[in-house]
């Protein structure tokens, strides 16, 4: 890997990958497939992992969606389809008519891990611990005033204000509901003060508290996560009966260990490895996503050499080849990205395209008087996601305002490393990737739109600096509440349309993902509800 002071490395990026992926082919033979083989009831996964927790409550990242909809389940879920919901732990579920009540009704069959019974007790416990721990998915439930359980099988949720997504957000990964006995016993809170009185999350760290199919068995972090089957799973029971996510952070070597049989699926293959590193016994499919990489600018950011105004930053954003970077990151198996939301979500339909103009930009930083040029520390995880090398898009990004005289200090740091700078002194510019928590769009608005209690306008230092706040988003986030459902998309669409004119978020790549598995792995799929299903996964 190039460091952070290198240009990007010369050559296409297709000759440096066959290069690798020959090298790593030489040393294969040295291996023992024997030994590196799982075992037929035990699926092996390689993939990145980006885990900050597995604390249900706690989690915010793409390997917490995954292992949430395996050892929890949530009131509803998002179907096959990806855009329906359909019933989990509430068999059934009622809006009230000014949309401040839901009713849900559980299921009489659901039982935790434990054998014992899902109660609403449970939901109550879940839903507040979530909303009162204010981290990880917090703001999601922000909008829930009570919660009242009339009998064992029947929550109410009552709400501050309308919220046509708030089944949506539930039906999230972070919307898991937890034994709120097993985990009250271990330190767990769901009182106002939660925030400071809980103490479960070393123990949710062991082991897990939910309903779903698996139970976590044992996390090494930066090395495995392992889970078992439930064998009280109150659904179908699935056919794995081990599942393991075995960090690997290249996409070269989570290939070989699919040729080689040491893992079953490969999770951030990208395109260019899957076609030069083809083998017999590996099926690798090109699929559409709703994922995307971006970059992120702060205006409040410290150290900065010259203050990044709107002309600044729309100029960053006109110095960049955005086809370039679709080409030298995924070999053109991606596609542009208008705004932060994904394509085909409501309110995306003809967006304007982002398109490069090196000689705009060049002029509105003349306008600013920064024509000179100025430097920009960028840190950003080091990670390959959905099958992008963040530091290779970084390469590429640096190479692009070279030609407007900006030098990017590129500081490639750890996950952990990088969540602490982004939300403390702030990051001038950063790299950064997002999978949808559910279908709807809103959750990019309250995510990524300038406006109080939304993470980016917080980590763009919208409190420091001056401007940021956007009030027509503001506003456009209250009509929405109360939107009929067909006026929802043209209004999800300004908001869409606001986000671009903020130029804090830059959207890059909208990457198609490579499923990459062994040919005896059947239920391989991408899901908006949490990247892969693992309860359909089975082996033959």
């Amino acid at each position: 890997m190039e460091t952070s002071n290198r240009a990007p490395a010369t050559g296409t990026r297709r000759s440096r990958l066959l290069a690798a992926v020959a090298a790593t082919a030489l040393a294969a033979p040295l291996a023992l497939p024997s030994a590196a083989q799982a075992q037929d009831d035990t699926i092996v996964i390689a993939r990145d992992m980006d885990l900050n927790s597995l604390d249900p409550s706690r989690a915010w990242c793409d390997t917490c969606q995954i292992y949430l909809t395996a050892a929890y389940d949530q009131l509803v879920r998002v179907g096959p389809d990806n855009k329906s919901l359909v019933p989990r732990l509430a068999a059934s579920w009622e809006v009230s008519e000014d949309g401040l009540s839901y009713t849900f009704r559980l299921d009489p069959a659901a039982t935790f891990s434990d054998g014992s019974p899902v109660e609403a007790k449970d939901v109550k416990f879940s839903l507040e611990r979530l909303k009162n721990l204010k981290a990880g998915a917090s703001f999601m439930v922000e909008g829930i005033s009570s919660i009242e359980t009339p009998d064992a099988k029947t929550v109410v949720v009552k709400l501050s204000a309308p919220d046509p997504e708030f089944l949506g957000k539930v039906s999230s990964p972070y919307g898991a509901i937890m034994n709120a006995d097993v985990v009250s016993e271990h330190g767990g809170s769901a009182a106002a003060d939660a925030d400071s009185a809980d103490q479960a999350e070393g123990w949710l760290l062991e082991n897990s508290a939910g309903s779903g199919a698996f139970v976590l068995e044992s996390y090494r972090p930066d090395d495995e996560l392992r889970l078992a089957a439930n064998p009280n799973y109150w659904r179908e029971a699935p056919d794995a009966a081990t599942i393991v996510m075995r960090e690997s952070q290249d996409a070269v070597a989570q290939m070989q260990m699919l040729q080689s049989g040491g893992a079953d699926i490969a999770m951030q293959v990208d395109p260019d490895t899957a076609e030069i590193a083809a083998a017999q016994g590996v099926t690798t499919e090109l699929v559409p996503s709703y994922n995307f990489l971006y970059v992120a600018l702060s205006p409040g950011a410290a150290g900065l050499e010259v203050p990044l105004s709107p002309k600044v930053r729309e100029a960053i954003g006109l110095a960049i080849d955005y086809e370039g970077v679709l080409e030298f990151t995924t070999g053109g198996a991606a596609d542009l990205i208008a705004a932060p939301v994904p394509n085909g979500f409501p309110g995306t339909d003809d967006l304007p395209m982002p398109k490069q103009d090196v000689e705009k930009a060049r002029a509105l930083l003349e306008e600013e008087g920064v024509g000179g040029g100025f430097s920009m520390v960028a840190a950003y995880p080091e990670m390959n996601i959905y099958g992008v090398d963040l530091t290779t898009m970084m390469q590429k990004i640096q190479q692009d305002l070279t030609k407007v005289n900006i030098e990017l200090d590129l500081q490639p740091v750890t996950f952990a490393v990088w969540r602490d700078r982004v939300g403390g002194e702030h990051i001038p510019m950063t790299a950064v990737f997002f999978a949808p928590d559910y279908y709807g769009s809103g959750q990019y608005a309250n995510y990524f739109s300038m406006v109080p209690g939304s993470p980016w306008y917080a980590r763009a230092g919208g409190e420091e600096a001056e401007g940021l706040l956007n009030t027509r988003s503001q506003e456009l986030m209250e009509q929405v509440r109360t939107a009929a459902p067909e006026e929802a998309p043209a209004l999800y669409r300004e908001m869409a349309l606001e986000m671009i004119r903020d130029r804090v978020i830059i959207p890059l790549v909208n990457p198609k993902l490579v499923l990459a598995y062994r040919d005896n792995v059947e239920g391989v799929r991408y899901a908006v509800c949490c990247n892969l299903p693992l309860e359909e996964l089975s082996k033959n």
